[in-house]
Formats: structure tokens, C-alpha cells, sequence
């Protein structure tokens, strides 16, 4: 079951995306750590309406921000679609307990139908370019890489920024 996140489950989804962080550490993909994500970035997701679990036997394993507002970071990208109707997607998270089991699959099914069932033209988000599993993930599902952004604080590395006109 997908629904909207509570306030009081932040601590249970940073738990989460710590344990994702640590997974993705052991494999030399730095795309996360110990500043994002962060407990306000959650935070504002929830007042917002944006962030998402997963529930599975009463337990949060999986999370995801399906937001209309676009990141400062993606101003500079050149889009197949215009800037002025579209879904971004962040902090998709699976717990490394429960990864390739179709979770994060069903994440982005459930946003991909939100957004169209909104009217919204295109899905648009960034995965680290060193993390070869998120960008097959993507490309899988009919993504087109379209240009790099950079987050300092998280990598030197850069992030590719997709989009999936709907």
C-alpha cells in the first residue's frame, strides 16, 4: 500500500534512507550521507503533501516525494517539455531489505499514474552517475537522460537529470 507519509513516521523514513545510504556506501556509490537526506528536507515534504510510503505488514520499507515544484538545480536543463506543468520525483528509497522486489517499480508506477491522472505533461528526476543500477532503472522504464546538475555537499560527482513525457 502507497499513502501519504505522517509527521510523526520522519524518524522511521530516516532510518530508512540511512540504511539505503550505508547500502549504497558499501558499493562506492557516495550519493547519499550524513547531510541529505535530511530530517527538514522530510519535514516539508510532509507539510507539503509530497512524500510517500510504502507499508508492507504494517511497516514503512520504501518512500517516495512526488512534487510539482522544480529544484533551482533544474533551471539550466533543457527539458523535452516545457517548465510549466510536470512531477519531479525525489528520495525514492527501498529498504536494502526489500530491494528487487518490485517496490520501487510500483513507487513509480504509482507517481507515473498521479502525474497523469493530474494532467501533468512529464515525470522529471535526477539519480547520481555513478549509481549504473538507478540509471538502468530508469532507462527501463522509458526515462530519456537529458543533461548533469550538481549537489556539492552530497558528491563531486555529477547527477543526471530524466525525463519521461507522458
Amino acid at each position: 500500500m502507497i499513502r501519504l507519509a505522517k509527521k510523526e513516521e520522519i524518524d522511521t523514513i530516516l532510518s530508512l534512507t540511512q540504511a539505503c545510504a550505508q547500502h549504497m556506501i558499501a558499493q562506492n556509490i557516495y550519493q547519499w550521507n550524513d547531510t541529505y537526506p535530511s530530517r527538514t528536507a522530510f519535514e516539508k515534504d510532509v507539510e507539503r503533501r509530497e512524500l510517500y510510503v510504502y507499508i508492507l505488514e504494517d511497516k514503512i520499507i520504501g518512500t517516495i516525494v512526488v512534487s510539482d515544484d522544480m529544484d533551482e538545480e533544474y533551471k539550466p536543463i533543457s527539458w523535452k517539455t516545457p517548465n510549466t506543468n510536470n512531477i519531479y520525483i525525489h528520495r525514492l528509497a527501498v529498504h536494502p531489505s526489500y530491494q528487487g522486489k518490485g517496490i520501487a517499480q510500483a513507487m513509480m508506477t504509482f507517481a507515473e499514474n498521479y502525474a497523469q491522472k493530474e494532467g501533468y505533461i512529464s515525470v522529471r528526476l535526477d539519480t547520481f552517475s555513478q549509481n549504473k543500477r538507478n540509471q538502468k532503472f530508469y532507462i527501463r522504464r522509458g526515462y530519456v537522460q537529458l543533461g548533469n546538475i550538481y549537489f556539492p555537499k552530497q558528491s563531486e560527482a555529477p547527477f543526471y537529470c530524466y525525463e519521461l513525457v507522458l
